[in-house]
């Protein structure tokens, strides 16, 4: 491949990551050329590679020059250079190396556009210099330990050597599978030693995240707060019944009045009963509609019309007996026309 065709690969790359995120890194770059797959910078990144170029299905002297190449790039676009150190995953936190050159500076080097702020520059700094979570892989194979040569149902890697949880000094951490966030972020947070467990899902060829290994008084700590907040939880979700219930109560009362008002001949327990039944909280009755809330005089007598239907006629018996729903109420409509006219005349 020429120079200038590479240029214009590397060129095409870093304009999709620029746009995406207002930042480009020289693995950005070499993923986006599909030298590297992710799941090679995430070997990388646990320190299980002596290079990044190891991984690569190109050689040292293309990298170093698609490093070139993208320095070029960015400057004529106007970018920032921040340098970033990469650490590994791994126990040591050893510096990462991209490849076998003394300069590690090219790749290290992320170009930030302009456009960000101050604050966002401090941010991106504070995360890319972060080192990376400590990795467990639970196995899917049959495994034995480098050192001691046991096994155990966790593996951490250590300059390719599989180490049991022991030898690793992590044997006293406990596992917290994946599942309930929360939980999983505060027990992280509280414990000073963790690690992310993965397991390899040999049909997507990635490993996936199982759970975490944290602190055991760390998790306690963490399932008491998770209590806490669930107990706060359960107390506002109390008081929210209570504040609902004596809403439906006051409406269901304005409800009632508004029916008397309408229907003075309706008797008062008539009216209550019709109000409480319409206005039942998640039932999709006509009482729950917008227009019923705000005392419609249409809505207000389809919740009477509905009770009379079937409390004074014989329309739930012609259901049961077949006759088509439409046809019912055919056959009972003068009979709720009769008794709306009752309701509607005060009592004497």
């Amino acid at each position: 491949m020429s120079r200038s065709n590479l240029a214009r690969r590397v060129a095409d790359a870093a304009e999709i990551a620029l746009a995406a995120r207002k930042y480009v890194t020289f693995i950005d770059v070499v993923t986006g050329l599909r030298w590297l797959h992710t799941r090679h910078v995430d070997t990388w990144r646990q320190g299980r590679a002596g290079t990044l170029a190891e991984l690569a299905a190109v050689d040292e002297d293309r990298l170093l020059t698609t490093a070139a190449l993208l320095r070029e790039w960015a400057e004529a676009k106007g970018l920032r250079p921040a340098e970033t150190p990469y650490v590994s995953g791994s126990r040591d936190r050893r510096p990462l190396r991209f490849t076998s050159a003394p300069d590690q500076a090219p790749f290290q080097t992320h170009w930030l556009s302009p456009d960000l702020t101050e604050a966002r520059v401090r941010q991106l700094a504070e995360r890319h210099s972060k080192a990376p979570d400590l990795v467990a892989v639970s196995p899917l194979k049959e495994w034995a330990c480098a050192e001691c040569g046991g096994t155990g149902d966790f593996l951490i890697m250590e300059d390719d050597r599989s180490l049991c949880l022991t030898c690793a000094d992590l044997d006293h951490l406990a596992f917290l599978p994946a599942g309930n966030a929360a939980l999983s972020r505060r027990a992280k947070k509280e414990s000073g030693l963790s690690a992310v467990v993965v397991q390899y899902n040999r049909r997507r060829k990635v490993y996936q995240r199982l759970g975490i290994l944290v602190e055991e008084g760390a998790l306690a700590r963490a399932e008491e707060q998770c209590l806490a907040d669930e107990e706060i939880r359960l107390r506002r979700r109390d008081r929210d019944r209570e504040r609902r219930a004596e809403q439906d109560v006051e409406y269901q009362a304005r409800f009632a009045a508004e029916i008397a008002r309408l229907f003075p001949g309706c008797p008062p327990r008539r009216a209550e009963e019709i109000a409480a039944h319409a206005g039942q909280r998640g039932s999709g009755r006509v009482g729950r509609t917008a227009a019923a809330k705000v005392l419609d005089e249409n809505a207000i007598t389809l919740a009477v019309v509905a009770s009379i239907r079937h409390l004074d006629t014989d329309y739930d018996e012609l259901l049961m007996a077949g006759v088509p729903r439409m046809e019912a109420r055919d056959r009972i409509r003068d009979r709720i026309d009769a008794q709306l006219r009752r309701f509607r005349q005060p009592p004497r």
